[in-house]
């Protein structure tokens, strides 16, 4: 129980890589906060936070809005008294070509996947200098190193979180808060179930563990980066990808 007592903010939390980052910081002791859109899959998460024995607060909030992250926040304070985690999950994909992308399709993924997390670590870190303490994961992808076909937006979007990342570990650092990211690689969530299998069996071919991950496969790395034996560990980009596009 690595992290016991600690509180954590996960956004995103409703579903896929947010719901095994959320269940594996409970595992190892952490009261979760569970912050989604669809406040139905954020109370679906924290129900089973509290059945692995932890306490748990589901959150509806709107991560590209600034009011909501700052309710968010509030809401944690006044349950929790402290926020000790924040994982910033949540993002969204619009694919389209290039020469098909529209500025709606540009400025939504852009909202959500990076300006809300400039929002959320903006909301947080002032109660983390507080207590000169704190631990920031954001989540972005390896496809913010490798680009894609026909993701432009999404790509730009977790290209920026990383160097985010460096630049908050850089500011934060004399606080005593980390800040690192992880770049996840083909993972077993509703979005991946919508590739049809002619374009998906290929890719797996491609990874050298010949296996896509699994949003438990996230959650450990998070759940590392969080805790002490990670306090040497600031500005960090970690590939959890099975060795794709390494």
């Amino acid at each position: 129980m690595i992290l016991r007592d600690k509180v954590a903010i996960v956004t995103g939390a409703g579903q896929g890589i947010g719901r095994g980052i959320a269940l594996k910081l409970a595992e190892k002791g952490a009261h979760v906060v569970a912050s989604d859109i669809h406040a139905q899959t954020a109370r679906r998460t924290a129900r089973e936070v509290e059945i692995l024995g932890c306490r748990a607060l589901a959150v509806k909030a709107d991560v590209s809005c600034r009011s909501d992250v700052e309710q968010m926040v509030a809401t944690t304070l006044t349950e929790f008294s402290k926020i000790d985690i924040l994982v910033n999950n949540a993002g969204i994909a619009r694919s389209a070509t290039l020469l098909k992308l529209t500025d709606e399709a540009w400025d939504e993924v852009l909202d959500v996947n990076l300006k809300g997390i400039f929002y959320t670590t903006q909301a947080v870190a002032t109660h983390m200098i507080d207590a000169q303490y704190g631990r920031i994961v954001n989540i972005s992808s390896i496809y913010g190193r490798t680009g894609t076909i026909g993701d432009s937006n999404y790509v730009a979007s977790k290209a920026g979180i990383v160097g985010f990342t460096k630049s908050a570990a850089r500011e934060l650092a004399r606080h005593n808060i980390n800040v690192n990211a992880v770049l996840p690689g083909i993972v077993d969530t509703p979005l991946l179930q919508g590739i049809p299998d002619k374009y998906l069996q290929p890719m797996i071919k491609e990874i050298p563990l010949r296996r896509v991950g699994t949003p438990e496969d996230i959650g450990n790395v998070a759940a590392f980066l969080v805790s002490d034996e990670a306090s040497y560990i600031t500005g960090a980009t970690i590939e959890v990808t099975g060795g794709w596009r390494m």
